[in-house]
């Protein structure tokens, strides 16, 4: 059996095994299997040191992201310079890290109509605002504001975003209602933290709204987003997305994208 997994804490609720189970069935890959594995950061070194051979590959979420670049041999230079890494890929030499949410980000916005020169907002400053802040660069962002709570996080980013040669403009969360006017939205905060912005928020219809969380779905901000006629894209959607990625890294195949995008769907009705 080969076998792969997702880590993090807490990950009862994650529904990576739904879509990536569902890629194997379609392909005919019995021989694989893919579980959810409580872990947090301490335990991570650990865990990895620990794996036989059978295992190809590790979906890594919160709080992971950044630990995981330290038990990696080797890191894709999109996951350097984020600071943040979602999958460990086997490779020969040991632990491949990478970050398959930007490739994710940008396949969605670019389907999505997204082109150069687009003004984008993220909220939050963890490891999905690095990899959204990656995806900006990507897609030739026009300018880039960074909204957190903390001072230090948006500095942490901006030298990110230095690298990649974008602008950071920061902001701190009591200015964020201003930075909701520009023509891409990236929410990457906890549940409930975005909440009180959907009271007051003033949405241009021509914004895209791209909400991170799924769990409860409708956010209250993707709720007021909707109201006022802009296009969204959610948590799910990353979601799939990066699995996508993921799972061509893991099983070297083109992954069955309807088969795994209907999963997901049945597991979410």
């Amino acid at each position: 059996m080969t076998r792969a997994a997702v880590l993090g804490r807490p990950i009862a609720h994650s529904l990576s095994p739904v879509i990536h189970n569902a890629g194997y069935r379609a392909l005919g890959l019995s021989d694989w299997s893919y579980t959810a594995i409580d872990c947090d950061e301490a335990g991570l070194p650990t865990f990895v040191a620990g794996l036989g051979p059978e295992w190809a590959g590790l979906s890594l979420t919160m709080p992971l992201k950044e630990t995981a670049l330290t038990v990696a041999t080797s890191v894709a230079p999109v996951a350097a310079t984020v600071g943040a890494a979602n999958t460990l890929v086997r490779r020969d030499d040991g632990w491949y890290a990478t970050n398959t949410d930007v490739e994710g980000m940008v396949a969605l916005l670019a389907s999505s109509g997204v082109t150069a020169g687009a003004r984008f907002t993220v909220l939050g400053a963890g490891g999905t605002a690095r990899a959204a802040v990656a995806a900006a660069a990507q897609l030739a962002a026009d300018s880039l504001t960074v909204v957190a709570r903390r001072q230090m996080a948006i500095e942490e980013l901006a030298a990110a975003a230095a690298e990649l040669n974008v602008p950071l403009h920061p902001a701190l969360w009591p200015d964020a209602l201003p930075t909701l006017d520009a023509d891409v939205v990236i929410s990457t905060v906890p549940k409930g933290v975005a909440d009180p912005l959907a009271v007051g928020a003033t949405w241009n219809p021509s914004t895209i709204l791209f909400d991170a969380l799924y769990d409860p779905w409708p956010t209250p901000l993707a709720d007021s987003a909707v109201r006022a006629g802009c296009r969204i894209l959610s948590g799910l959607d990353l979601l799939l997305a990066q699995a996508l990625g993921q799972f061509r890294l893991f099983t070297g195949v083109e992954p069955p994208v309807e088969a795994m995008r209907e999963a997901l769907v049945r597991a979410r009705s």
